[in-house]
């Protein structure tokens, strides 16, 4: 198998501006960067999005837990992993004490990227750049950051840094067991006139609520003679598109008897 080239040259940062990368919004954004692209030291994820309808790349699991609790959020309408700063030179004149080699005039030039770039439903833009709270101290990390933080300054963009201290674990490990539920329904060979139908029922068992989610969903998968785990994937999608809330800051707990959900039903198919 040939090695993949991961040197940054001229003909990759033209090729990288020729496919448009950094450009468009929502399932047209292309990220600056993908897991193709380069060599990762964490886990990569290619993640479907349920705001963007596209797949979303990501190079760690801090990345990842991120994308989740955005995903969740619904003040947010769209995100951009990996956004370059193609226009830095332009917008950061107040450089003299920054690192050059990001300034200077070079083959290919240096492409800095913020990790996320957030649009809120009230049309404002937020960054966040994700970093382990043991980069922290590392001066070179510094460095780049607070190029970051004048960029957006400059464009009056609120910016921001996440480490893995600021994830709520146990949200974003629920977020992360629902996700996919939310457009794998076909998959499951389900209908939009059968998952609305499904949703019905099961609704109906979670209203009259004795026992656990574990013995609701298999009770509903034998009643109705589905699939072994259908009626547990109309829970999780039942909670990704909020048509049911339970406590998500607490680990879900399928076991638990008389578990509290509130219901929200309206069916509108994710």
């Amino acid at each position: 198998m040939a090695k993949r080239d991961t040197s940054w040259t001229m003909a990759k940062y033209k090729r990288f501006l020729s496919e448009n990368r950094g450009a468009g919004e929502l399932a047209s954004y292309k990220p600056w960067l993908s897991i193709q692209d380069f060599p990762s030291k964490g886990r990569v994820s290619r993640i479907k999005g349920w705001k963007t309808n596209r797949i979303h790349h990501f190079f760690s699991d801090i990345q990842t837990r991120c994308f989740y609790m955005f995903e969740w959020d619904d003040e947010i309408v769209d995100i951009r992993e990996h956004y370059p700063l193609l226009d830095l030179v332009e917008v950061v004149k107040d450089n003299k004490d920054l690192k050059q080699e990001f300034f200077i005039n070079r083959e290919p030039p240096y492409i800095l990227t913020t990790t996320f770039l957030l649009t809120l439903r009230n049309h404002k833009y937020i960054a966040r750049t994700v970093k382990s709270s043991s980069e922290l101290g590392k001066k070179s990390v510094l460095e780049r950051l607070e190029i970051e933080r004048r960029y957006w300054a400059a464009k009056q963009i609120d910016f921001g840094i996440i480490t893995q201290k600021e994830i709520p674990t146990k949200m974003v490990k629920n977020i992360e067991w629902i996700h996919s539920s939310l457009y794998t329904y076909e998959e499951r060979g389900l209908t939009e006139n059968s998952l609305e139908n499904y949703c019905n029922i099961l609704i109906d068992k979670f209203r009259d609520n004795k026992h656990s989610i574990r013995k609701i969903t298999s009770d509903f998968d034998k009643e109705n003679n589905v699939s072994d785990g259908t009626g547990l994937f109309i829970f999780k999608y039942l909670l990704a598109s909020k048509h049911i809330y339970i406590d998500m800051n607490e680990l879900i707990d399928i076991t638990e008897s008389r578990p509290k959900i509130i219901i929200d039903w309206c069916f509108c198919p994710g």
